[in-house]
């Protein structure tokens, strides 16, 4: 993080409100397709926009970012159905979520979503697996919603801390109590639905296996 704020210093102090709403649109819906992570235009989206337009900004630049690399994969379907059949236990968990009705594929994708399984590779091997766009996209936005929640929380915590430190003077209590427990219960909940997507991301892949 220490690293990127001179870039997102430079990115808000360089650009307009609008001109940062389309760079960070932008980022979030291509960085995934090139494998890039777009986090830090998530926290700058926090920083600038807050919770509600902000959020609303990264949504609907993540419909794009899960899109783009579902559809660019079908381009080398073959290839990714190869790497799959390398790696049984992994592909497992992908391959559940293209299996059964419309609702089965749309919980398994939010499950993985919300799973620490890494979403950039998801995004190109879901479509190997067979799963519809439809369940594909819903479950991919439901998942990703605690993620987007933090990295925007994230955000505003460090303008909040940026402005403090700017105006020289010190949060009061409250103020500290109230960003940091919020952060604190957002990271919590974020990690009760991660441990619980796993759990249930290992009965799927269990039945999954004895299926083959």
């Amino acid at each position: 993080m220490q690293e990127l704020m001179p870039i997102i210093n430079w990115e808000m102090t360089t650009f307009s409100t609008p001109m940062l709403a389309v760079l960070v649109f932008a980022s979030v819906a291509l960085f995934p397709t090139i494998l890039l992570p777009s986090t830090p235009s998530i926290w700058v989206a926090g920083m600038t926009f807050g919770y509600g337009f902000g959020f609303l900004l990264i949504i609907s630049a993540a419909a794009v970012g899960v899109s783009l690399p579902f559809f660019i994969g079908s381009l080398f379907l073959h290839r990714i159905q190869g790497w799959l059949e390398k790696y049984p236990k992994k592909a497992a968990i992908l391959r559940a979520a293209g299996e059964g009705n419309w609702f089965h594929q749309f919980k398994a994708v939010t499950l993985i979503r919300i799973s620490p399984f890494p979403y950039i590779i998801y995004n190109y091997c879901a479509v190997a697996t067979h799963v519809k766009y439809g369940p594909y996209i819903l479950g991919s936005l439901i998942g990703m919603v605690p993620e987007i929640f933090v990295a925007i929380y994230t955000g505003i915590l460090i303008q909040t801390l940026a402005d403090a430190s700017q105006e020289q003077h010190t949060l009061s209590a409250p103020q500290i109590l109230l960003n940091v427990g919020g952060f604190l219960l957002t990271v919590v909940t974020t990690i009760v639905f991660t441990v619980y997507a796993k759990r249930q991301l290992k009965v799927l892949q269990g039945e999954e296996l004895l299926l083959q």
